[in-house]
C-alpha cells in the first residue's frame, strides 16, 4: 500500500486502521510468554519467581513508567511517541528471543517500556485527531484490538513454538510490529513520524474548566479495580477451574480463553450503548456483568462459562468507558496526558499486585472462597468509583 493510495482514503478511516493495528501489537507480545513458560524453563532454568515475573514486568511498566511516558508525549509529540512504542516493541521482541536469561528480561523491559508509552499517546491521538461524536468509537476498536491481539497471540503461540521452538514462536510477533511501523510511516510521513515536536497546550477546551481532582481519583480508583480483577481473574481461572471442576491445563486454558474473546464485545458495545444511554447506566451496567465472575464462581461453580461470558464482556467495555472518560472530562491534551497516566500508572500498580495477592490468599486458607472475596471487592470497587467518576460525561452523538 503506498502514501498516494492511503493519500486518497479519509485521513480519520487511515487513523483507525493504524490504531487498531498498533493495538495488536500492545498486549501480545507480554501475553506471548505464557503458553511458553514450560520450554522457556527447559532451557533457560528460571525459577518459578523469575518465570512469573517475565509476565508481571509489563505490568509493572505500565505503572512505573506512566509518568515517562506521558512526558515523551507531550515533549516528542504523539505521532514521534507511537513511533518510539512500534520500534521499541520491534526491539524488545527480537532481543527476548535472541539470548539468555539476561537477554530475555532485558527485552521484557524494553516491551514493557515501550508499550507504556502507546497506552499514553493513543488516547491523546484519539481525543485530538477525532471528533467528539467518534472518540468513543475509536477508543472501541482500540481496546477489542488489544483483545484480539492477546487471543490470537495465546492461540497460536503453542503450536508454533511446538513446530519451530520457543525463540523463533516469539521472534514472530514482530511481523505485527513491522506491519504497523511500515503502514504508520505511510499514513503519516517519515517526517511526521520520526520527527520529535512538542505537543501544542494551546487547544481550546472541551470540558468546563472547574475539574476537581476527585474525579482524576475515582477514575483512578475504578481503573485500579478493573485492573485488579482482570489480572486477578486471568491468572488463576485456570488454576481455579482445574482444582474446582477437574478440568485438565488444556480444558481449563481454552475455558477460560472465552473471559478473553468477549472482551471484544464489551469493547465495541460501549461506545454503541453510549449513544443511547447516559455513561452512569453503562457503568452500572458493566458492574452488573463483573459482579457475577466472582459471586458466580463463589455459588455456581459448574456455570463457569456464563460467569466468563459476562466479566469478558464487563472487562472490555470497563477499560473503554475510563479511556472514553478521561478524554471526554480533561481540559485540554496536556490535562488529558497527566490524567491517563495517573489513572494507568497507580491503576496498574493495582493490577500488578492482584496475581500474587490472590495466590497468596488462596495458598494461605486452601481454599478459593476468599481469593474470590478479594476479587469481589475489587469488582466493587470498580462499580462504585467508575459510576460515581463517570457522570458528568456526555451521552454521545
Amino acid at each position: 500500500m503506498s502514501g498516494r493510495v492511503l493519500s486518497r482514503i479519509p485521513k480519520s478511516w487511515v487513523l483507525l486502521a493504524c490504531i487498531g493495528l498498533l493495538a495488536l501489537n500492545l498486549r501480545g507480545p507480554f501475553v506471548a510468554v505464557a503458553p511458553l513458560v514450560d520450554l522457556m524453563q527447559a532451557e533457560l532454568h528460571f525459577s518459578p519467581v523469575m518465570l512469573g515475573l517475565l509476565t508481571s514486568i509489563p505490568v509493572l511498566c505500565f505503572s512505573l513508567a506512566a509518568p515517562l511516558a506521558s512526558l515523551a508525549s507531550r515533549k516528542f509529540g504523539a505521532e514521534f511517541a507511537v513511533t518510539l512504542t512500534i520500534v521499541g516493541v520491534l526491539a524488545g521482541v527480537l532481543v527476548r528471543s535472541a539470548g539468555g536469561p539476561v537477554l530475555v528480561v532485558a527485552g521484557t523491559v524494553v516491551i514493557g517500556v515501550a508499550i507504556t508509552v502507546g497506552n499514553i499517546a493513543v488516547p491523546l491521538i484519539i481525543r485530538r485527531d477525532f471528533a467528539p461524536r467518534r472518540q468513543g468509537t475509536a477508543m472501541g476498536i482500540y481496546t477489542a484490538a488489544l483483545n484480539i491481539g492477546s487471543f490470537l497471540t495465546s492461540v497460536i503461540m503453542a503450536p508454533l513454538a511446538a513446530a519451530t521452538g520457543w525463540r523463533l514462536a516469539l521472534a514472530a510477533v514482530a511481523v505485527l510490529a513491522v506491519a504497523a511501523v511500515v503502514v504508520w510511516v505511510l499514513a503519516v510521513g517519515p517526517r511526521t513520524a520520526f520527527l520529535a515536536v512538542a505537543e501544542d497546550d494551546a487547544d481550546a477546551p472541551r470540558a468546563p474548566a472547574a475539574r476537581s481532582g476527585w474525579i482524576t481519583f475515582g477514575l483512578t480508583a475504578g481503573f485500579g479495580g478493573q485492573a485488579f480483577s482482570y489480572y486477578g481473574v486471568t491468572a488463576w481461572l485456570p488454576s481455579y477451574l482445574h482444582d474446582e471442576l477437574g478440568m485438565t491445563a488444556a480444558e481449563a486454558g481454552a475455558a477460560s480463553s472465552i473471559f478473553q474473546i468477549l472482551a471484544i464485545v464489551g469493547g465495541l458495545g460501549v461506545p454503541f450503548a453510549a449513544k443511547y444511554m447516559s455513561t452512569t447506566a453503562v457503568a452500572v451496567t458493566l458492574g452488573a456483568l463483573w459482579l457475577p465472575v466472582p459471586v458466580g464462581l463463589l455459588l455456581a461453580p459448574q456455570l463457569w462459562w456464563l460467569w466468563s461470558t459476562s466479566g469478558g464482556i464487563a472487562q472490555g467495555g470497563g477499560i473503554t468507558l475510563i479511556f472514553i472518560a478521561i478524554i471526554k472530562l480533561a481540559r485540554d491534551q496536556a490535562s488529558a496526558g497527566r490524567m491517563s497516566a495517573t489513572v494507568q500508572g497507580l491503576g496498574y500498580c493495582l493490577g500488578a499486585v492482584a496475581p500474587p495477592l490472590v495466590g497468596f490468599v488462596h495458598d494461605s486458607s486452601e481454599s478459593w472462597t476468599p481469593a474470590l472475596l478479594v476479587i469481589l471487592v475489587s469488582v466493587l470497587t470498580f462499580f462504585v468509583s467508575t459510576t460515581l467518576s463517570v457522570r458528568k460525561v456526555p451521552k454521545g452523538r
